[in-house]
């Protein structure tokens, strides 16, 4: 591998590399490994990270990123109130926001696991 990233002039960006250990349940062995280290690369552990607008965390739950789409949600319908009320704005407009901002809401559900908390 290392000679494919010599010939294409790759190369690993050690700040900006992370790890995560991903597990359902809390194990009873906690590891306290706050760093990998792969030959001259040291790379930092952590809990969770957003990927592709998901956060993804160590515990593989969702609730913080569905709290946090929620809350997107609510701020962007509170800020267009005017552009829903606004009458010289077309009908056909106005579905069509409201359809778009929904898809911010629901964006990567496929993906998600809910208990029956999260599904609430």
């Amino acid at each position: 591998m290392e000679n494919i990233a010599r010939k294409f002039g790759l190369q690993i960006n050690q700040e900006k590399t992370k790890y995560m250990i991903v597990e359902r349940k809390n194990s009873l062995k906690k590891n306290k490994i706050g760093h990998l280290k792969i030959k001259s690369y040291k790379f930092e552990r952590v809990e969770n990270f957003k990927y592709l607008g998901v956060t993804l965390n160590k515990n593989n739950n969702n609730q913080t990123d569905l709290q946090e789409r929620i809350k997107n949600t609510n701020k962007t319908y509170f800020i267009l109130q005017k552009v829903f009320k606004n009458k010289s704005i077309s009908k056909k407009l106005k579905p069509r926001l409201k359809n778009t901002i929904d898809k911010m809401l629901i964006y990567a559900s496929e993906t998600w696991t809910l208990t029956k908390t999260e599904s609430n």
